[in-house]
């Protein structure tokens, strides 16, 4: 009895401070995972980028997103892996509905830059004054 697949996104946050062997092997096995039962349709790195609020004592992480089309038992066994995995800080399974668009292309990291104009953003001296109505 065949089962039917269906389109889901991981996004997948990985310890910066676990050795690149370990990061590797993770991803290499949600790839294997997902290519077993299914197909590999987008598979981006986004970067060393800032949590949003620190995990496990950690304020930056290893992004990385997966779209693909598998059955829901793949997705049990990604759970299941990723929850006891080492080197995984938090991942993210969803199931997308028909008509999602596709992700937006993946920016340039922005752990530790700075924007050109980042003096003015942070209080520095304006010379000019708010427009008069």
């Amino acid at each position: 009895m065949a089962t039917e697949t269906h389109a889901y996104d991981l996004v997948l946050m990985l310890d910066p401070a676990a050795p690149d062997d370990v990061r590797n092997r993770v991803l290499s096995e949600v790839q294997r995972a997902i290519e077993g039962n299914g197909s590999l349709t987008l598979s981006q790195d986004w970067g060393l980028r800032h949590t949003a609020y620190p995990i496990r004592h950690k304020e930056e992480a290893e992004y990385h997103l997966f779209q693909f089309q598998s059955t829901p038992e793949t997705l049990e066994q990604l759970q299941r892996n990723l929850r006891i995995a080492d080197g995984v800080v938090r991942f993210r399974l969803i199931k997308l509905r028909p008509g999602t668009p596709p992700p937006p292309q993946p920016r340039p990291a922005t752990v530790g830059a700075r924007s050109p104009d980042a003096g003015a953003a942070n209080g520095a001296a304006q010379d000019e004054s708010p427009p008069q109505s």
